[in-house]
């Protein structure tokens, strides 16, 4: 398992949230996040696992420094079977339709882990 599914972080301070592993057909939730209702958890497990089974690869939800939130899917050299044009089209397709889903989670994690005043980004959005 890649280093930074057991970590929660990336080599450049990004902290995932979550991903899923067609190689190894596993799934990953960092803990740190448990208190995300149980609806929402189950959704970002859905999400990764079907992203992986139609395109192959891995795929993580990130959340940078700032609160934003990255989608992120890298396949092995040797995968011949990984579909970039079909993964680069689920990609907008995902943040099309999941798009509350993820502005919800930047705001979560801007309030809950960066600790920022609520008040002030809600403003920022009106």
């Amino acid at each position: 398992m890649e280093e930074r599914w057991k970590t929660g972080r990336t080599e450049d301070g990004r902290m995932l949230l979550c991903g899923a592993n067609s190689y190894e057909q596993k799934y990953y939730f960092n803990p740190d996040f448990n208190k995300l209702p149980q609806s929402v958890q189950d959704e970002l497990h859905i999400l990764c696992v079907l992203y992986t089974e139609e395109v192959g690869g891995i795929f993580t939800i990130l959340f940078e420094p700032d609160g934003g939130v990255t989608l992120e899917t890298t396949a092995a050299e040797e995968d011949f079977l990984y579909d970039e044009v079909s993964s680069g089209l689920l990609l907008g397709e995902i943040r099309r339709k999941r798009r509350e889903l993820l502005e919800s989670l930047s705001l979560y994690y801007r309030a809950m882990v960066l600790h920022e005043n609520v008040a002030d980004f809600l403003d920022e959005e009106e």
